[in-house]
């Protein structure tokens, strides 16, 4: 590559133009939008919207998701009502305990959320017949259309929800959003036929939303388009590679459609192929279901680790989004048996019955995968950023990688509104690793300025997630420039303090003033600019870096998870935590208190969040399996219950003596090996799924065991030839899945503790 690469300030094409959302009579909670951005209350705003499926966890756990939900800087809760979660016999709907719709918003809403609804009639989300209860998908009627019969169902079921919600979903109240359908493609007339039903029901908000990947055909000035990216699939076939449609989104390109997103399922419903060419009509580029994971189905198991998810999002930011939304944020579990996606009921796969973990940032269990510290610094940067990146206009390089196959040249945009603007580097992809890009320069022309970043050439590092200012303004002091990530800007004391965080890797400098790059040693004091404080946080610290969202953000430092209610700060997983004081310009330590315990559950005091060993016996061994148990076309059907019953290994459970008292909070850590495992409490099957390589974790607390509680995991062994695709971490452990194996481990995790 080129000794500078460069990247030119493009203005925007045209003078900047209301979009048709909100309507006149929809407006509300500041919110307008133009095709360049959202505003709320006249300022630029990006919201990161979060999928959270309130009737895949107890009722129990909400307000903990919530916290945790904004703690990762998400600012809007999305969620799917699943038509046949709430209606499995018609004339019957419930929303009572874990389908409390109504209470679901109230708890986001305490926590600070907006919230989007998805609600449908159809929705997919791996859900039996796409959310349609048996009965509405067995009656003679034209589905996902304006056909009468069906418009009296969905009348039927939009009422239902209406009046569960009991006026909270009007302009003016936490549902800001409201999506129809999912990934209709041809019907734009039937949208708006469901928006008209939808307020005649009694339901409205400021934006309507549909999905508009796979080149949909949307109602103009009806719905926000909002589109979607995933960086791998389980919906591809067991023997392709990874998919172009997966690998584009790890490059710098304003395009935005994704046609490989529910491409399986498009063609299993009848829809034509998907076309090449998104269309905004005339809003900003939204989404609504970047992957924060990914599931598993039975013929085809992708894992992703955290860099993956993050660098994805990372890129979209390069890109220009205006609003950040991921599918799933929170994962869980369908609420009972025969819920699920599978062939028998018409889709191309076999998902678990129960488990919908997603490997999501926020899992089944409650505990942080690897994504989320990577997305939290992201979301602090959008928090903190939004309103100026509203305004900023994204181009990409000069330079950009000729084709899916580059993986040397660097991946980087910029947004710039022409004076200020912020560089990001995505220099990362899964699978196939990006190579170090090794002299960079990188060149950045915004108007009549130039500016040169590094001072000297550097090596970027594969995996490289990077958010540098270049010309921003920070209180009354530029920012010329820095090889250091923007986090956020502290406002409580005498003047700003900006947080920077190191990129592993880079040598850090800052240039402030013309007066050239500062070379800068990471640590947790700050620097003193004029009229600016810096602290530029080492790249060690990343994992323990949160930042409380709020009118005037905090900086924190934990080895635990916080949280954060009306009342202040809430620590789980150690005893103390470091809190950045801009008036003293130190750090104060913190600790929890005794006897301070907070949430449905928790603790007082409680367990330390040690591991401790958990006595497993082999009451039988797996029967050899099968190659495979049939197939739907190209893909592996998963093996019966009566298959499973009969030939799975089983294993017995001891607890240690009182280790679930009231005050613990136990997740069961499994590290096992075979095709599908299953866990049985009391005789119920409570959980399952199909073996990837990763620990399995489940709330003990949420499946209802006690220390009484019989507890057997069933686990089928894998055919050393089975055809099925496995992420290469299990791939090289099928030779042990063909006999199983399984150690288990009761951590227990204590409750929320109240900071003092």
């Amino acid at each position: 590559m080129s000794e500078q690469p460069t990247v030119r300030h493009t203005a925007w094409p045209r003078p900047e133009q209301p979009a048709a959302l909100p309507a006149a009579d929809e407006r509300a909670r500041g919110i307008s939008v133009t095709d360049r951005a959202l505003y709320r209350h006249g300022e630029g705003w990006v919201p990161v919207s979060g999928e959270v499926h309130y009737s895949r966890l107890p009722r129990e756990r909400w307000a903990e998701r919530m916290r945790q939900l904004r703690a990762a800087g998400v600012s809007v809760a999305a969620t799917y009502s699943f038509w046949n979660h709430h209606v499995a016999e018609r004339g019957r709907p419930r929303f009572d305990g874990h389908l409390d719709l109504g209470g679901f918003v109230d708890e986001a809403a305490a926590a600070g959320l907006d919230v989007v609804l998805r609600i449908g009639p159809w929705a997919h989300g791996e859900s039996r017949n796409g959310g349609f209860p048996d009965w509405v998908q067995e009656l003679p009627v034209v589905h996902r259309s304006d056909d009468p019969a069906y418009l009296d169902l969905v009348r039927e079921w939009f009422g239902q929800l209406a009046a569960a919600l009991e006026g909270r979903a009007r302009p003016g109240g936490a549902v800001i959003g409201i999506q129809l359908e999912n990934e209709l493609y041809d019907r734009p007339e039937h949208l708006v036929t469901l928006k008209r039903l939808a307020r005649d029901a009694g339901m409205s908000a400021p934006l309507w939303t549909a999905t508009a990947w796979g080149g949909a055909q949307l109602p103009d000035g009806e719905v926000l388009p909002v589109f979607g990216g995933y960086a791998d699939g389980f919906w591809v076939d067991p023997g392709a590679s990874w998919d172009p449609t997966f690998r584009a989104h790890y490059f710098p390109s304003h395009d935005w459609d994704d046609p490989g997103v529910g491409a399986d399922v498009r063609a299993s419903q009848g829809f034509a192929a998907a076309s090449a060419t998104a269309d905004l009509h005339g809003f900003p580029p939204a989404t609504c279901e970047l992957g924060g994971g990914m599931a598993t189905a039975y013929h085809r198991r992708p894992v992703l680790h955290g860099r993956d998810v993050a660098a994805l999002a990372h890129v979209k930011i390069g890109n220009g989004s205006a609003w950040q939304g991921y599918y799933m944020f929170v994962g869980g579990r369908n609420p009972g048996p025969g819920l699920q996606e599978s062939i028998d009921t018409g889709y191309p796969n076999d998902l678990p019955e129960f488990g919908y973990d997603f490997h999501a940032p926020i899992g089944q269990s409650g505990d942080l995968a690897g994504s989320a510290p990577l997305l939290r610094a992201q979301h602090a940067f959008l928090t903190a950023f939004g309103d100026r990146l509203a305004g900023m206009a994204s181009s990409l390089p000069d330079e950009r990688a000729e084709s899916l196959d580059d993986r040397s040249t660097l991946r980087w945009a910029l947004r710039s509104n022409g004076d200020e603007g912020v560089v990001v580097v995505s220099h990362h992809q899964p699978f196939e690793q990006v190579a170090d890009v090794a002299d960079v320069q990188l060149r950045i022309v915004q108007g009549d300025s130039e500016t040169i970043v590094p001072s000297r050439p550097v090596t970027v590092p594969a995996g490289t997630l990077a958010r540098w200012p270049v010309g921003l303004v920070i209180g009354n002091t530029r920012i010329d420039w820095a090889t250091a990530s923007l986090i956020t800007v502290l406002d409580t004391g005498p003047r700003p303090t900006l947080v920077l965080l190191e990129d592993a890797g880079i040598p850090i400098e800052i240039a402030i003033g013309g007066a050239g790059g500062r070379v800068i040693e990471p640590g947790h004091q700050p620097l003193e600019f004029d009229g600016l404080d810096v602290v530029v946080l080492p790249a060690a610290e990343a994992n323990r870096l949160w930042v409380r969202p709020g009118a005037h953000p905090e900086l924190w430092l934990t080895d635990g998870e916080l949280t954060w209610d009306a009342e202040g700060a809430l620590l789980r997983g150690t005893g103390g935590a470091g809190r950045y004081d801009p008036e003293a310009r130190d750090w104060s330590s913190l600790s929890a208190a005794a006897g301070e315990g907070e949430g449905e559950g928790d603790s007082e005091g409680g367990p330390d969040g040690s591991s401790r060993a958990v006595t497993v016996e082999q009451e039988r061994p797996a029967a050899s399996p099968a190659d495979d148990y049939g197939f739907g076309g190209p893909r592996h059907r998963a093996p019966s219950d009566a298959i499973i019953r009969d030939r799975a290994a089983r294993y017995r459970l001891h607890l240690p003596a009182g280790s679930l008292d009231a005050r613990a909070d136990g997740v069961l850590d499994l590290d096992w090996t075979g095709d599908v495992g299953r866990v049985v409490v009391d005789g119920r099957i409570v959980d399952d799924r199909f073996w990837d390589g990763t620990r399995w974790s489940l709330s003990l607390r949420d499946v209802g065991a006690t220390d009484t509680s019989e507890i057997i995991v069933e686990v089928l062994a894998l055919s050393p030839t089975s055809t099925i695709a496995l992420a290469a971490g299990a791939e090289a452990r099928r030779t042990d899945a063909a006999t199983t194996t399984l150690r288990a481990s009761l951590r227990l995790r204590g409750g929320w503790q109240r900071v003092a």
